[in-house]
């Protein structure tokens, strides 16, 4: 393992909260904004942990929420590197909700970002190499480089002013 690569299995991050009334609209359902902000946060730590410099938000997949998430609830935000290339890298965030009263868990969402890392002269800079050693692993790279695939066509696609 060269010094300038990172196992897939040391790059978890993860972040929790305890909604609170303020992040919620008036049927107590937590704000989709405040779970993407938390998205984010979670996406952009695990970034910046991996790249060990400053990093940005380049992109966020679409998201769709299965469950809505109450006030009172115990919400945590696990985030990986699922791929990374030469100065950008994909994080998967999973979204759990735990109902306190009850001990109940549920998946709300999940979301990819990409992130681009910058150097001190704020442009893009190399990221080490991930390595992927599971299957689970493998799945998660070879699912993030199609929907680079995909984002890169979208790109492609888009008209230029």
């Amino acid at each position: 393992m060269s010094a300038a690569a990172i196992r897939a299995a040391d790059t978890p991050v993860e972040l929790s909260a305890l909604m609170q009334p303020a992040d919620a609209n008036f049927m107590g359902v937590i704000h989709g904004g405040v779970i993407l902000k938390a998205i984010d946060e979670a996406a952009g730590t695990c970034a910046y942990r991996f790249a060990r410099r400053r990093v940005v938000t380049a992109s966020i997949d679409r998201t769709s929420f299965h469950y809505p998430v109450q006030i009172g609830n115990l919400v945590v935000f696990k985030a990986t590197v699922n791929w990374a290339g030469r100065s950008s890298m994909e994080i998967g965030v999973r979204v759990e909700a735990e109902d306190l009263d009850t001990g109940t868990w549920l998946h709300t969402n999940s979301a990819y970002l990409v992130y681009v890392a910058l150097g001190d002269d704020g442009r893009p800079t190399a990221v080490p190499q991930l390595l992927v050693e599971t299957e689970i692993e493998r799945r998660r790279w070879a699912a993030a480089e199609e929907r680079r695939r995909v984002r890169l066509d979208e790109r492609e696609r888009e008209p230029r002013e």
